[in-house]
């Protein structure tokens, strides 16, 4: 994927030996037309999910491991710090609160991790760093929603940790397509690589040998 910047933002990290599928937060307030998150369009969410299973599919074939995030906050929000006061919408997430919003879409499979987040980085004050490197993750394949938020934040995030991030386009979704292709641009760019759905597959799925 070509960026705006030139030729100084023109690196790629390429994929390692041990990749993982992090999935984030692809949950019910983002697919469903009521929720306080949805992507503005049903052909989008169910593009982001129909996208996302085709990624975990092609990982669980390949062996290779899959984790998924949730936001989960106490009842009062005590956890949420200044992020719910920025988007007050996230009490949605909040234990008890009505309409299930932060149910997954897509079921995980046994023994794959569920953590359970309250900033938009999936690495953010959870045990996600240590999870992959105890399974000898160093590519963490990133898909879900929303591209400019939570994705953005997890796959910087990533690249600071020390693993190279893989976004896949056409398993991230935002509410307004140009801010999901501006962001897809600038992650491609400076914070990771940005791969069409059909190469991830691919690089996913078992090897021939």
């Amino acid at each position: 994927m070509s960026g705006p910047h030139g030729a100084p933002f023109s690196g790629r990290v390429g994929w390692g030996r041990a990749p993982a599928v992090l999935v984030v937060d692809l949950v019910r307030a983002y697919t469903e037309p009521a929720g306080p998150f949805f992507l503005g369009a049903p052909a989008t969410a169910r593009d982001v999910v129909a996208g996302t299973a085709a990624v975990v599919e092609a990982a669980r074939a390949g062996g290779h491991p899959v984790v998924w995030t949730v936001v989960r906050y106490a009842a009062d929000l005590a956890d949420a710090g200044f992020f719910a006061a920025k988007v007050p919408a996230l009490a949605c997430f909040a234990d008890g609160a009505p309409g299930g919003w932060g149910e997954l879409v897509l079921s995980p499979a046994p023994g794959e991790a569920v953590l359970a987040k309250q900033h938009a980085s999936a690495f953010a004050g959870t045990s996600l760093a240590a999870t992959l490197r105890a399974r000898g993750t160093d590519t963490v394949v990133v898909t879900g929603v929303s591209t400019s938020g939570c994705v953005r934040a997890s796959a910087t995030d990533a690249l600071a940790a020390g693993f190279r991030p893989v976004v896949v386009d056409g398993a991230c979704a935002d509410r307004d397509p140009a801010v999901h292709a501006a962001n897809l641009a600038d992650l491609d760019a400076k914070y990771a690589d940005v791969v069409d759905l059909p190469r991830t597959l691919t690089q996913l799925s078992p090897q021939e040998v």
